[in-house]
Formats: structure tokens, C-alpha cells, sequence
């Protein structure tokens, strides 16, 4: 083997390499957009389980909060006994600038839905369609590679992505 045939070689290679781990990364970030999802729908369920032992009503929690260390009812303290996976349910796999950690939790709860009963819900006037009434979100956009979207828990249990809003 010549030199020429060895660099032409090791070229091939780095082109090579140069278009797969873009590939290989984007499919690493929608890895995490679904586990996300898959976390909110696990949110979900232990959202029913709490609502079966408490005459089928919602929480009473804080949408977000500053530390995980404040004394309030937050969807990780609250839910924490009906999640199978412990503290990693509350944790976005794509939770890059540590919300997690330092609150506690990467989703943020409706607090709107405050103690409503199951199956009669009310969120700014929608009443009947749960389908459309929001009750868990990433509290950012955390898969941006996915678009500008974020991971959404609905009322009647789906879980879809949504326009990027933001909390102040």
C-alpha cells in the first residue's frame, strides 16, 4: 500500500465519520424527546393512582418552585409514592441545565386543576374535551433538536408535543 492509497483511505474515513455522528446524535436527542414522554405518561398514571385514593380529585401542588428544598407540595414530593422509577420519573433525560436537581423536578404542573375532580374539569373554559387540557409539561424546551416543541401531558392521558411556552 502507497501513502497516496493510505490518506485517501483515512479521508474517506473522516467524511465518513463527519456525516455520521451528526446522525448519530440527533437520533441520541430524540432518544431522550421519547423517554421524556415516556416519563410524563408514567406522571400520568401516578397522577390516577393518587386520584383513586383521594375521592378521584387532582393534587393540591405548586406549579413549580425555586429549590427542592422549600416546603411545598410539588409533583415530586406529592406523586412520589406512586411512581414505580423513584426520583428519575421527574427527571427529563434532556434536562441540560439542571432543573432536576436543583428543583426537584423538570416538568411543571397545571395548578389550575387544583383539587378538581376527575371527569369534571375546567380549564379556561374547556370543559368537556380532556383531550385538551394540559396537566404536565417540560418546564423548557429541553429537545430542541426535535423542533421548537415541548413534551406535554394531556388530560385524557396522551402525551404530545406543543408549541414552546415559557414560565416566568
Amino acid at each position: 500500500m502507497t501513502l497516496t492509497e493510505i490518506l485517501v483511505a483515512v479521508v474517506i474515513l473522516a467524511l465518513l465519520l463527519g456525516i455520521a455522528f451528526p446522525a448519530y446524535r440527533g437520533l441520541q436527542s430524540r432518544a431522550r424527546a421519547t423517554q421524556c414522554m415516556a416519563h410524563l405518561r408514567q406522571i400520568g398514571a401516578s397522577l390516577n393512582l393518587y386520584a383513586g385514593d383521594h375521592g378521584l380529585r387532582f393534587p393540591t401542588m405548586v406549579a413549580i418552585r425555586e429549590d427542592k428544598n422549600d416546603d411545598q407540595p410539588a409533583l415530586d414530593t406529592v406523586l412520589a409514592p406512586y411512581v414505580n422509577e423513584g426520583d428519575q420519573s421527574f427527571c427529563c433525560p434532556g434536562d441540560h441545565k439542571g432543573l432536576c436537581e436543583k428543583t426537584g423536578t423538570s416538568y411543571l404542573w397545571n395548578s389550575v386543576l387544583n383539587g378538581q375532580r376527575i371527569g369534571d374539569l375546567n380549564f379556561l373554559g374547556i370543559t368537556k374535551n380532556e383531550s385538551g387540557i394540559p396537566l404536565v409539561a417540560d418546564k423548557e424546551n429541553f429537545h430542541p433538536s426535535v423542533g421548537d416543541q415541548v413534551n406535554i401531558l394531556y388530560g385524557d392521558g396522551h402525551v404530545d408535543k406543543n408549541l414552546t411556552f415559557t414560565v416566568d
